[in-house]
């Protein structure tokens, strides 16, 4: 017997979605997901954060906030820039970038007040010089750059109205995002915005704000979509920090231990500095609603400019009933939003500009055995640690925030302070990886090696480490796969005292060697070191990586730093290498018997997340299931680049993209070729090598 496969039915908001983006197309809308650090978050052209969970459905599946890459837990349904001001000191008008809306952006929809031009869209470039985006100008390691305004009531290259956009301000805004591959900096992302009055008019008591709706859920575990996805929020402000959280207060509680904060970083406006740390007329107003609320007097959504203008000025976090009823009621579980607004900007006129930064940042929970809406410091700890880190980011050359560049802080020499400035590590080492049965060979470049640090400009290499993640890894509940990376072997340089003085005798090749002579394989690279992984789980996954770190700077109180270990890692799986011409023996399928359940499936109960192997196969070969009466079940063509992207498995718990498998084996998702469940029983397979013709025939058990 064959069973049905079950059908995953396609809801309303993904068609609406998908109209959304076709409608979007016309009006020079472009969206593109982070991938430097270890956040995956949508940005758009718009300067908006997140996708209103449309990454789960359209064909681009990006995710909205994602954090680690590969868990499946989100932070963020989406997020958008506002600007309030009075216009001639008279007329109050607000500019919202998003607010509360269930289905998140579309094109002209009332409260998603900013355009782009025709042809406009959102810009990529890196400061990575092996980067093929590499600019001179980049920031960081992944910048996304953009323009939008406000000025327009008419969708630009459409007929579309912007609903109800009745008082623009003239506002031109030049978006930038920033986010780095660094360790010590890959858990947030930096929003950098400059705002221009291109109109005639003079904007007084100017606000500007980020809007920002968090719902931090584990989307592998519950389908976002339903009031009941999205009302599990708990909420809070940091008053000395200036960041607004949220946090998973009895969601998917267990596999959704983390933080999702909007810090306010600072702003540059025509005084200097403006930040209330050190302008003692300027403030930082949190306000949270209930979503698309109109009755709560205290907790309502803004509706026209007079009341989100409201909302910026004076902020609950001034009230005085703010520590004993209003933080308490925002930490239990609710359907929130939250804006955090900076001002007052005295005067802009015409041809002024302010430059305005915030951060999502993200971060583990600490556990400490109390229950999540305790909401304590030491669960915040991490969150507290990384928004400073954030904010020593945009400090840059402005080492005690002051505004002023002191003496001893122009470390380039340009004579103005220089923000966004992070100590680097040495780059990351150029790696091949190789697996063959029951081991993995790892080869690196030594391009680290003439890494200059930009702050002490001098080369400080010091040596490599070693990582590959526990076995397992990769179907517990919830993915980490930097956490779950464990350091194998450290060496370092032997010429000075600091930390081992192992020397690299035992990985350096006596000859550099590079694979550019494999058919098709474009590596021209040269590699001079190479480290063997032994007793290696055919089947299994394995994450591996290596790192470069330096010497530290005690002059500049800086540790040692070491490079990500996400831009060069890969996922790896051992096996049997290409048998052509049935050399190496004969095919054959692991585990035999099957089952119905294999330790490397996981948690998941989804039928489809199953897998066997077929190995020993020719590195070119075409591979046929048949049930004993003969009728074919399934075929597949097999070939030495063979990454796993043929089975659902892979999307649930790996990365085909940059997946090393041996040439001899292939996963089989036990589906029949129409996508049916097969039953048990035993089955025949014939492997056909395509180069000579041969024809090899076998056979396998499943019995569940």
């Amino acid at each position: 017997m064959i069973y049905t496969k079950k059908i995953f039915t396609i809801s309303i908001l993904a068609l609406l979605s998908f109209n959304t983006l076709q409608v979007n197309a016309q009006a020079s809308f472009e969206e593109r997901q982070t991938s430097a650090g270890n956040i995956r978050m949508t940005v758009n052209n718009l300067g908006m954060i997140g996708n209103a969970f449309r990454g789960s459905y359209n064909v681009l599946k990006y995710a909205s906030c994602e954090f680690p890459t590969g868990s499946g837990v989100e932070h963020l349904f989406q997020g958008g820039l506002w600007i309030g001001a009075y216009i001639n000191g008279s007329q109050v008008a607000v500019s919202t970038g998003a607010i509360d809306d269930a289905a998140g952006y579309t094109t002209g929809k009332q409260n998603f007040e900013f355009s782009a031009a025709v042809g406009s869209g959102l810009a990529e470039r890196s400061s990575l010089i092996d980067n093929p985006l590499y600019k001179t100008e980049a920031v960081s390691h992944q910048d996304f750059v953009s323009d939008f305004t406000d000025k327009n009531t008419v969708v630009p290259g459409t007929n579309i109205v912007i609903n109800n956009h009745l008082f623009p301000l003239g506002a031109d805004v030049h978006f930038e995002s920033y986010n780095y591959n660094f360790n010590f900096a890959n858990y947030f992302v930096i929003l950098n915005y400059v705002i221009t009055n291109n109109s005639t008019n003079t904007w007084d008591s100017v606000y500007v704000g980020y809007w920002k709706d968090g719902v931090v859920r584990n989307v592998n575990l519950t389908v976002p979509a339903g009031s009941a996805f999205f009302n599990k929020g708990g909420n809070g402000y940091l008053d000395s920090l200036f960041i607004a959280y949220e946090f998973d207060a009895n969601g998917d509680v267990g596999f959704t231990e983390s933080y999702v904060g909007l810090k306010y970083l600072g702003a540059i406006d025509k005084l200097g500095l403006a930040h209330p740390l050190v302008r003692s007329n300027f403030d930082v107003h949190y306000n949270a609603w209930q979503f698309n609320n109109t009755a709560d007097p205290l907790y309502f959504s803004p509706s026209d400019d007079n009341q989100k203008y409201g909302k910026m000025t004076a902020g609950l976090n001034f009230r005085p009933d703010w520590e004993t009823l209003i933080r308490p009621t925002l930490s239990q579980a609710n359907n929130r939003s939250h804006l955090m607004s900076a001002g007052p900007f005295v005067r802009v006129a015409p041809g002024e500009s302010i430059n305005v930064s915030f951060s999502l940042v993200c971060a583990k929970k600490v556990e400490d055995g109390n229950p999540n809406t305790a909401d304590n410091d030491i669960q915040k700890g991490v969150l507290v640690q990384n928004s400073l880190f954030a904010q020593t980011a945009y400090n840059g050359e402005d080492a005690n925030f002051n505004g002023v560049l002191d003496p001893g802080e122009d470390r380039d020499g340009d004579g103005e302070i220089t923000r966004f400035v992070l100590p680097s590590p040495p780059n990351i080492p150029r790696t091949k990886i190789i697996a063959s049965e029951n081991k993995i060979e790892l080869y690196w470049s030594n391009n680290s090696e003439s890494s200059v640090d930009p702050i002490s400009k001098k080369k400080d290499f010091e040596g490599y480490k070693i990582y590959k993640s526990t076995l397992g890894f990769d179907v517990k509940e919830t993915q980490d796969i930097i956490r779950s990376l464990k350091l194998v072997s450290e060496f370092d340089r032997n010429d000075n005292k600091l930390f081992n003085n192992t020397s690299f005798g035992e990985i350096v090749l006596a000859d550099s060697i590079t694979f550019g002579e494999i058919a098709n394989s474009g590596d021209t690279i040269y590699y001079h070191y190479k480290y063997t992984f032994e007793n290696i789980q055919n089947g299994w996954q394995h994450a591996i990586a290596v790192t470069s770190f330096d010497q530290g700077d005690e002059i500049n109180n800086l540790e040692s730093l070491e490079s990500s270990s996400l831009p060069n890692m890969k996922r790896v799986f051992a096996g049997t290498k290409g048998n052509d011409d049935f050399k190496n023996g004969d095919p054959f399928v692991y585990p035999n018997p099957y089952y119905g359940v294999a330790a490397w499936e996981g948690l998941s109960t989804n039928p489809e997340d199953k897998k066997i192997y077929f190995a020993n196969l020719p590195s070119d070969c075409q591979v046929r299931i048949y049930t004993v009466a003969g009728d074919l079940v399934d075929e597949f063509e097999h070939n030495d680049s063979y990454n796993g992207s043929d089975i659902r498995w892979m999307s649930t718990y790996s990365n085909p993209t940059g997946t090393v498998f041996a040439g001899g084996e292939h996963a089989w998702d036990l589906l029949s070729k129409d996508n049916q469940i097969i039953a048990r029983g035993t089955y025949l397979f014939s492997v056909r090598d395509n180069k000579t013709g041969e024809i090899y025939k076998g056979k396998f058990a499943l019995i569940k």
